[in-house]
């Protein structure tokens, strides 16, 4: 078997064998095939397309390049829930605590951020002392003690990915729908949870700018799910705009706080509340959806979700005094108005926009090596659908430096006005 006979087959449209994609993606990890021939299979990908067989077996030789996490010494069903990235995303810092609080495992293995979207661990990070390298006996052992853990990713875990990931990123193979599938697939499996749930962010700020580019995907990693025996969710969420008001870690920290409270932004509240219930409901807690809502609802108002988060951080050697008064959270050295020079409803605000600008105040990475300032990101004002008059202000930039004209006009021009208020639709479909 030659790996210019696989690439050649792929580029001329036919079906691989799951030999033959084994061979490749073996053989790449070990260092048996080059760069430049790995990079043309994942250009014939792009343009040719795999089906869900092919994709399946792809996603089961990534995930075999590496360990599969043991998790059968956690007693009870083990859970997980993962994001395709946006802005303002922090889901996992409320979710996680909810369906913890009820019992249900939550052993759950996060990313750094790059780009314009934010990473789990960072976010956890900003909290002091938080420890997010968990080796894998004390990972286990948390997770059994108390019900969660959150960690970053072990590098023996799906290495083929990491390998492959960062050749993609430099070959303009990123937004292949196959590629995408196998690569958040193959980690989430390796991890070894019982039921996933997929966020699947869809928009200007996600990886998936349209609705039917973003059913496929779900579609398909629901499908890989099944094939490997596990239960799967996806839903799809609107990424056009950024979620909460909060973007920067520590800022998105405390409205996860603020959320775990009672007191958080209602697209991100609700959306919270969905995914919890549908881990809940996939769990076997209840007979149908609406009563793990009224579940996950009743974890937030009755305060077991916010102190399982505090478990959660003084377990990893965090400081949860942060967690029961935010105000001891560091700020940053200037927090600056955007004043709104147009009057009118806020149609949408720009997610990939808002993104940007934070990682511009040093809140996210260019390059993975890139350090992050905790302290610093945005705080969003007027969210669509909301009125604004001339001088409004439309969101607050918190800055360590202090000349921020560049941030103040991207963020303005992040915004699009419209004469009439428009409805907002956060949830845009669930695939199961």
């Amino acid at each position: 078997m030659r790996a210019v006979d696989i690439i050649i087959k792929k580029r001329d449209g036919n079906k691989l064998t799951e030999k033959e994609i084994d061979f490749m993606v073996k053989g790449y990890t070990s260092g048996d095939i080059p760069d430049y021939q790995m990079s043309s299979f994942l250009m014939a990908i792009y343009f040719k397309g795999m089906d869900d067989y092919e994709t399946s077996f792809l996603t089961k030789s990534m995930l075999n390049s590496g360990d599969i996490l043991d998790l059968s010494s956690i007693d009870g069903i083990k859970v997980d829930k993962h994001s395709t990235g946006g802005v303002g995303d922090k889901t996992s810092l409320v979710v996680a605590p909810i369906v913890a609080s009820l019992g249900i495992k939550v052993a759950k293995m996060s990313g750094r951020g790059l780009g314009h979207t934010g990473g789990t661990i960072d976010k956890l990070e900003s909290i002091p002392g938080y420890n997010t390298n968990l080796d894998e006996k004390d990972f286990i052992n948390q997770v059994n003690k108390i019900g969660i853990a959150l960690i970053g990713p072990t590098k023996s875990l799906a290495p083929a990915d990491k390998k492959m990931y960062a050749l993609r990123d430099v070959t303009g193979t990123v937004s292949s729908i196959p590629l995408i599938a196998s690569s958040i697939m193959s980690k989430k499996l390796a991890a070894g949870t019982d039921i996933i749930v997929l966020d699947v962010k869809v928009g200007k700020g996600a990886f998936m700018k349209n609705v039917n580019d973003a059913k496929e995907l779900a579609r398909l990693m629901v499908q890989i799910g099944k094939n490997m025996n596990k239960k799967v969710v996806a839903i799809l969420t609107n990424m056009n705009d950024p979620l909460g008001y909060a973007v920067g870690n520590n800022l998105e920290v405390i409205e996860a706080i603020n959320t775990l409270n009672g007191k958080g932004p209602k697209d991100f509240n609700d959306l919270c509340i969905n995914a919890s219930a549908e881990l809940i409901y996939e769990a076997g807690l209840t007979n149908n959806i609406d009563d793990a809502i009224k579940l996950a609802v009743r974890q937030i108002e009755n305060k077991e979700a916010l102190n399982k988060f505090i478990e959660l951080v003084k377990a990893q050697n965090g400081d949860e005094s942060y967690i029961i008064n935010p105000d001891k959270f560091e700020k940053a050295k200037y927090i600056i108005p955007v004043i709104s020079n147009e009057e009118g409803y806020v149609k949408s605000i720009d997610a990939l926009s808002i993104g940007i600008a934070s990682m511009k105040l040093g809140a996210g990475r260019e390059k993975l090596e890139d350090k992050i300032n905790y302290n610093v990101g945005i705080i969003i004002n007027k969210k669509p659908g909301d009125k604004v008059n001339k001088n409004d202000i439309l969101a607050y930039i918190h800055s360590d430096f202090k000349n921020v004209c560049e941030i103040n006009d991207m963020i303005i021009n992040a915004y699009e006005f419209s004469n009439t208020k428009i409805e907002y639709n956060l949830i845009l479909d669930i695939v199961k």
